[in-house]
């Protein structure tokens, strides 16, 4: 099948979103579809409110069109609702033509945090925007649910994956530093909400992995946490493996791929009881959430390395990347 997805978020951001559907194509191509992306590294781009390291292609919308009709997909997807997202969302409403589309961001919430914008206004937009879609793509139950409530319709749960032959406990190597190793990993955010981590008083080391706009600052507030900055490949499945305990002090996530990555490293998790921690975690015994992430810590730090891998084996990019196919509206 002739693929093409849509998206704002695409190499080389350093994005959750990006990560994942660069998973996600793999795993198709892997299966035999033939898969196109249009991102933002075929256009101009400008900064975004989301900071400097994610940007925002300009002048779409005359090019666009091309670049859809010279691939010709028998299905295509939109991911995001950005520049790209909308200009693809306009091409098919002219050419009178089926997409499904995906909600992989609260940038309602985003948007408050950065401008103080009320949410509600925002939902709306969102909701038009993904009004005419086929489907709507999102990563669990519990985002589908607060979707519902909002008015959006055609909602469907689609679960991402996880590689866990790249992430893998034989990764664990020697750390000079006192543990436990709480680590975390995100884009270095206000929407994050890292302060709720960093904030902790906890024995042993803390980490925090990733790149933002907030780093520097950071770094200078809290010069007892270990920065190393964006890491990939070998390198990060070696900090994951290494460390005692995950921490995912987000609470405006629609899933948390780093959770699944953790996991599969065989790393508990102490997270918030809130959409993404609550989908992944549920009842397996490989974290635990609670209002208070002190308390959390504390008590996931008791789980077993091992409860924590063979939870994370539930997931896989095969069964993500069919149900995404599944969901898909075709036109031959």
């Amino acid at each position: 099948m002739r693929i093409l997805i849509a998206t704002d978020l695409w190499m080389p951001m350093h994005h959750g979103v990006e990560r994942m559907l660069h998973s996600l194509v793999a795993e198709l191509r892997a299966q035999g579809e033939t898969v196109e992306v249009v991102g933002p590294d075929r256009f101009q781009t400008s900064q975004s409110f989301l900071g400097p390291t994610v940007r925002l292609a300009t002048n779409v919308a005359a090019t666009i069109g091309p670049m859809i009709e010279e691939f010709a997909p028998v299905a295509l997807h939109i991911a995001t609702e950005g520049t790209i997202g909308f200009a693809a969302r306009q091409w098919c409403l002219k050419h009178r033509r089926s997409f499904t589309s995906s909600y992989l961001t609260k940038l309602p919430e985003l948007a408050q945090m950065g401008f103080g914008r009320s949410p509600e206004m925002l939902y709306a937009k969102m909701r038009q925007f993904h009004l005419p879609s086929t489907r709507v793509l999102v990563p669990t139950a519990s985002i589908a649910g607060e979707l519902k409530t909002k008015g959006f319709q055609n909602l469907h749960v689609w679960p991402f994956g996880v590689d866990t032959e790249r992430f893998h406990p034989r990764w664990r190597a020697p750390v000079d530093l006192p543990r436990p190793i709480h680590l975390c990993v995100a884009r270095i955010s206000a929407e994050k909400n890292l302060k709720a981590f960093l904030d902790l008083d906890l024995p042993g080391s803390k980490i925090m992995i990733g790149d933002g706009p907030m780093l520097e600052e950071l770094k200078q507030r809290y010069p007892r946490v270990l920065f190393p900055g964006t890491q990939e490949g070998e390198a990060l499945a070696r900090f994951y493996a290494s460390a005692d305990l995950f921490v995912f002090p987000g609470r405006a996530d629609t899933f948390g791929l780093v959770i699944l990555e953790a996991l599969a490293s065989g790393l508990p998790v102490a997270a918030f009881p809130v959409a993404g921690p609550r989908d992944i975690i549920a009842d397996s015994g490989a974290g635990v959430l609670d209002e208070d992430l002190g308390r959390a810590v504390a008590s996931a730090l008791t789980i077993s390395r091992e409860r924590a891998r063979n939870h994370a084996l539930a997931f896989s990019w095969g069964r993500s990347a069919e149900r995404f196919r599944e969901l898909l509206a075709t036109e031959h």
